[in-house]
């Protein structure tokens, strides 16, 4: 059973992205089924290119912590981005495991 943690950092999360990151995390269980627990991380940054919307995903597992960070325009995006590269970085751990 795999926990989700979110967190907003100097700002306030609307439902609607804490509902948006607990869909697309409960993906990531597809390709890797021993997730203990994944803590997501958002924040501004100061930029003037609009670019600022930042996301970290740590996600345990057994033995090791994966980190991912992103920053895109839109915490929806940055958060996508993170999960689609912790997909692949489970899917290596994974078939690491195998062999």
């Amino acid at each position: 059973m795999m926990t989700i943690h979110f967190r907003a950092v100097n700002f306030t999360a609307d439902a609607k992205l804490k509902e948006f990151s607990k869909e697309r995390i409960e993906k990531l269980s597809l390709f890797h089924n021993q997730i203990i627990e994944v803590f997501v991380f958002t924040k501004v940054e100061n930029s003037s290119d609009g670019v600022n919307k930042w996301a970290e995903l740590k996600i345990a597992i057994p033995g090791d912590d994966i980190v991912v960070k992103k920053i895109c325009r839109t915490f929806e995006e940055a958060i996508h981005t993170a999960a689609q590269s912790a997909e692949r970085i489970l899917k290596r751990r994974k078939e690491k495991i195998r062999t």
